[in-house]
């Protein structure tokens, strides 16, 4: 999931232990703490796009981060249309779109999946809210065609439970996706 923990652990990290993730790996560039915090606030809520001009730096200073998009076909989180036109933009378009131009020639992002349900906001859910309220609320948008031998990575802007990066993951290995990972800017 991307979790940074203490000391090595054996075998899957405890929030992964109880997720049961569908996808395989997951990074997070930062700790959704202090200036995280901010630069996630700051795309998400006030619609600042351009503090992701400083993602090819931060990815620098995280290699790991940086090398985890190589090959991958990136795939934002899908908003539900209401919510798209209420804030006028999708935050992890933008944050895929970025990694995308940040990762290298062999990455692309693509909009694959689309939001069927309008759900609430998961900020004040606790894990089972979150994941009963995205259940059956993605699909694949109508008519996309999936290369199965290549890689995708589902980013989104903050991963919390993970419930959301879960829910678009299952929709990716339903449609016979074998290789599926994780991505986030924040972790918190």
């Amino acid at each position: 999931c991307g979790s940074p923990l203490p000391a090595p652990v054996s075998g899957d990290c405890p929030h992964c232990r109880e997720l049961q993730p569908s996808f395989g790996s997951g990074r997070a560039l930062f700790l959704l703490t202090g200036t995280g915090r901010n630069f996630v606030h700051g795309v998400k809520y006030h619609g600042d796009r351009s503090l992701l001009v400083d993602l090819p730096s931060l990815m620098e200073q995280s290699p790991d981060f940086r090398d985890h998009f190589e090959g991958a076909i990136l795939v934002p989180v899908p908003l539900h249309r209401r919510r798209l036109r209420a804030r006028g933009y999708n935050q992890s378009a933008w944050i895929a779109k970025a990694l995308a131009a940040s990762g290298g020639s062999d990455v692309e992002a693509h909009f694959l999946l689309k939001r069927i349900r309008n759900t609430r906001t998961q900020t004040t859910l606790s894990r089972e809210q979150r994941m009963r309220n995205v259940e059956n609320a993605l699909a694949l948008y109508p008519g996309k065609r999936l290369d199965r031998a290549r890689r995708y990575v589902i980013v989104d802007d903050v991963f919390t439970t993970g419930a959301t990066l879960e829910a678009c993951a299952r929709v990716l290995r339903e449609a016979g996706v074998e290789q599926v990972d994780v991505a986030a800017l924040g972790h918190g």
